[in-house]
């Protein structure tokens, strides 16, 4: 079993091996993954190839007819999570960042996906509420400081066998650090806070900066 001291010493040798054994980028997010590399300030908050996999499978497992992606980014997960809808399921997706709005409303209308896709630009807290209806799938990857208060407003709006995602809960292996900062106490305030949530079978998978999935019962 791989350590988790290994993984973040040898990321970039892992994450190499691991994408070449999963499946392979399709054309579009394999656009995505280069363009977002190539005009954005932060273009490590891109998914990637790895974990756009992981996510595409638990979707397809769940099998939505809904899906609620807070955090948008250039839309690389929003197509992987797209994958698993079933026919005339939705997936609607949040980004505060309305700069980025024509060119990944572009790269939505090129999937096949296009008229399933409802993009919301503003703040998830305000947004959330205006969404009717519950969510099989919820992947939660935005502001790291509301992640408990995006997760407290969508635990009752997802059914018995849902699925609520949350990234980046490793955060860069900080949270193993024996003088965290505050950044990385929010976060372990998180996980604790998850832990003890009766309402959901929980884990986190050690891939990338780490992933929380969480089952409701």
């Amino acid at each position: 079993m791989l350590t988790f001291a290994f993984m973040f010493q040898n990321e970039e040798r892992v994450n190499s091996y691991l994408e070449s054994i999963c499946d392979e980028e399709n054309p579009l997010l394999k656009t995505i993954h280069r363009e977002t590399y190539l005009r954005e300030t932060m273009p490590h908050m891109l998914s990637g190839h790895y974990q756009g996999r992981v996510l595409a499978m638990i979707s397809k497992m769940v099998s939505p007819t809904r899906i609620l992606e807070i955090g948008t980014f250039t839309g690389y997960a929003t197509l992987c999570l797209a994958e698993g809808l079933q026919q005339g399921g939705e997936l609607h997706t949040i980004d505060i960042n309305e700069e980025q709005q024509e060119r990944v409303q572009g790269y939505f209308d090129k999937s096949p996906f296009a008229s399933q896709i409802h993009y919301h630009i503003g703040d998830a807290y305000d947004i959330i509420p205006t969404l009717e209806g519950s969510f099989d799938l919820v992947f939660i990857d935005a502001d790291k400081k509301r992640n408990l208060t995006y997760y407290d407003m969508m635990i009752d709006r997802v059914p018995s066998g849902g699925v609520i995602m949350i990234d980046n809960v490793l955060w860069k292996g900080k949270v193993f650090d024996e003088k965290p900062d505050n950044q990385t106490k929010q976060v372990l305030e998180l996980n604790s806070t998850l832990a003890k949530d009766s309402r959901v079978e929980k884990l986190i998978l050690p891939i990338r900066d780490g992933l929380f999935v969480m089952r409701k019962k």
